[in-house]
C-alpha cells in the first residue's frame, strides 16, 4: 500500500473524461510525492499528478477528498492544460465549507518580535484524499492511495497603517499560510468610525484624536484582538525608539473601545510628537499593531495579561525576523505644532 504525505486533491466531477495510460506517456509511473498545496488566505488549493493515479489502476474521479465524494463542491477537476496533467481541489478556508478538513488550534510560547507573549496560537487545517476502489470481489490488485495535506496558519501578526486616507489591505504571497492579507488598518476622525481621516495640506493639530480600526475579512470563526500597538520613529521598529499606546498597561491618553469581541478592534489616541525630535524641523513616527486572531470561544483568556508588565514608556524593540510593511509616516511640524500624515 502506498501512503503519500503532502497535499491532497479532490474528486473530479462525474462526466469528466478520464485520461488513458497511453495519453500519459512517460508521465505514467508509480505514485511518489505527487502532491502540491497552496495554503491561501481564503482558499486551499490542492494539486495531484493524475498519471501516476491512472498507472495504479484508478482515474481522477476515484480520488475522494475527506470522504466527501457526493458533494459537488468538494470534487476535483482534471486540468490537462498543464504538463504533466493534474487534478485540482479548491475549497474555502471556512470550517463549515472546508470539505471535511480538520481544524486544530495549538498554542506555544512566542518567539522573535512576539517573544514577550507566552501564548501564541496556530491553527492547523488538515485532511486526506484517498482512492476509492470499485472492485467487487474478495481481492483487488489496485494499491490504496492516500494523500495527506496540512496547512498551518499563525494567529499573531504585526500590521501597520500603510494607507491613511483609505483602508489598507496587506498583500502577502500565499506560501506558508497566513491570514495577514485579510487584516486591514484604517484611521478615522470620528467616534462612530464613519469618516476616514483625511489630512489637510497643513496637517492636523496637536492632540487631534485619531481613531484606529483593525478588521479581519472572511474570518468569521476568529475575533480580532490587539495585543500591543505602538509608535516608532522608524518605519522598521528594530532598534528603534518606540512609544507604547497600549500593551498590558496602556498610555493614559489611549482609549480602547473594542478588543477581542468581534472581527474588529477599535481604539483612539491623541496626536503627539517624540521629544527626541524636538530640535528637528519635523517629527516623524509610524504606527504598528501586533494583532492576534483568537477563536471566539477562548478570546477572553488572552485578555488576561500573560507577559511581563510594561508601562507605557519609550523602549527599544529588538531585531526580529518577522517581515514588516512600511507604514505611512506621521509628521509633526515643530513651528506650529501640527501633524501631517502622508
Amino acid at each position: 500500500m502506498f501512503v503519500f504525505s503532502l497535499l491532497l486533491l479532490g474528486v473530479l466531477l462525474p462526466g469528466f473524461q478520464a485520461l488513458t495510460l497511453e495519453e500519459c506517456g512517460s508521465n505514467a509511473r508509480r505514485p511518489y510525492t505527487d502532491i502540491s498545496v497552496a495554503c491561501g488566505t481564503q482558499f486551499i488549493e490542492l494539486s495531484i499528478l493524475v498519471c501516476p493515479v491512472i498507472y495504479t489502476g484508478y482515474n481522477e474521479s476515484l480520488l475522494i477528498l475527506n470522504q466527501m465524494g457526493n458533494n459537488p463542491n468538494c470534487q476535483g477537476r482534471l486540468n490537462t492544460s498543464v504538463t504533466p496533467p493534474v487534478v485540482r481541489f479548491t475549497f474555502p478556508l471556512r470550517e463549515a465549507d472546508s470539505c471535511g478538513s480538520n481544524f486544530v488550534t495549538t498554542s506555544a510560547p512566542g518567539t522573535g518580535i512576539f517573544s514577550d507573549f507566552s501564548n501564541i496560537q496556530t491553527v492547523n487545517v488538515s485532511g486526506v484524499v484517498r482512492s476509492f476502489d470499485p472492485t467487487v470481489g474478495t481481492v483487488t490488485y489496485n494499491a490504496e492511495l492516500s494523500y495527506f495535506y496540512s496547512c498551518a496558519y499563525p494567529l499573531e501578526y504585526l500590521i501597520n497603517n500603510t494607507v491613511v486616507d483609505s483602508s489598507s489591505s496587506i498583500a502577502v504571497k500565499d506560501k506558508n499560510g497566513t491570514f495577514i492579507s485579510t487584516l486591514s488598518m484604517q484611521l478615522f476622525k470620528d467616534r462612530n468610525y464613519t469618516s476616514p481621516l483625511i489630512i489637510p495640506p497643513l496637517g492636523i493639530e496637536m492632540r487631534t484624536t485619531i481613531y484606529v480600526q483593525v478588521i479581519a475579512a472572511n474570518l468569521t470563526a476568529y475575533n480580532v484582538m490587539l495585543d500591543q500597538c505602538y509608535a516608532s520613529v522608524s518605519p522598521l521598529p528594530s532598534n528603534s525608539t518606540v512609544f507604547n499606546l497600549f500593551v498590558c498597561s496602556k498610555d493614559r491618553f489611549t482609549t480602547m473601545y473594542e478588543n477581542g469581541d468581534t472581527q474588529r478592534a477599535r481604539f483612539s489616541f491623541p496626536a503627539f510628537r517624540f521629544t527626541e525630535q524636538q530640535n528637528q524641523t519635523v517629527s516623524t513616527y509610524y504606527l504598528h499593531c501586533i494583532t492576534r486572531l483568537c477563536e471566539r470561544t477562548n478570546c477572553n483568556q488572552f485578555k488576561q495579561c500573560r507577559r511581563k508588565r510594561r508601562e507605557a514608556e519609550t523602549t527599544i524593540i529588538k531585531d526580529s525576523i518577522s517581515a514588516l510593511i512600511t507604514s505611512v509616516p506621521i509628521v509633526t511640524q515643530e513651528d506650529n505644532c501640527t501633524y501631517i500624515l502622508f
